[in-house]
């Protein structure tokens, strides 16, 4: 029994989902599109505004493709629809960020600045020197890219220096005592 493959996506106003031959499925709203092929093996469905997604058996290929299956396509939906964001947060003395143009450059302490360039339907936007939102259509590209840019300085846990994501929690370590 799947939880999340058995649940019905709903599909709100203003976005229209096509079901293609060998499952390909595109879907269109106010944001944009995404188009994505699935395995031909899962049953999409379509009635009115809710798709379904079903699995022809037990299998285990079936039961661990059914849930991602609905879970990817509710995502192409809420992204459409809203959009995603990833908010990051730079922590430590001289660390910063800025755009130039659409390039990110960041400043965290290297010798040289670290330079992004987001890719097609993923938008940074920097709105002070030591935050960095990430948005997009695609919740795959825009984690991808948040990914990538906390990998630069990742936080480190005696000082808490480094780029996190807003709201994670750091765990701290006791540093050396001395005698």
């Amino acid at each position: 029994m799947s939880r999340i493959g058995n649940r019905p996506i709903e599909v709100p106003e203003g976005v229209t989902v096509t079901l293609g031959e060998n499952n390909v499925v595109t879907v269109k709203g106010p944001k944009g599109e995404l188009t994505n092929t699935f395995n031909k093996d899962i049953k999409i469905e379509q009635e009115g505004n809710i798709i379904t997604v079903s699995r022809p058996s037990d299998s285990k290929e079936h039961r661990s493709i059914h849930g991602t299956t609905r879970s990817l396509l509710n995502n192409m939906v809420v992204g459409v629809s809203q959009g995603f964001e990833r908010a990051l947060e730079l922590i430590g003395v001289g660390y910063r960020a800025q755009l130039q143009g659409k390039k990110l450059v960041l400043n965290v302490g290297y010798s040289h600045p670290v330079e992004f360039t987001p890719e097609d339907g993923v938008e940074v936007e920097v709105p002070s020197n030591t935050k960095v939102i990430v948005r997009g259509i695609n919740k795959e590209r825009v984690g991808a890219l948040a990914s990538n840019i906390r990998q630069v300085r990742p936080p480190e846990p005696y000082k808490g220096k480094g780029i996190k994501y807003e709201g994670e929690h750091i765990r701290r370590k006791e540093g050396k005592t001395g005698k």
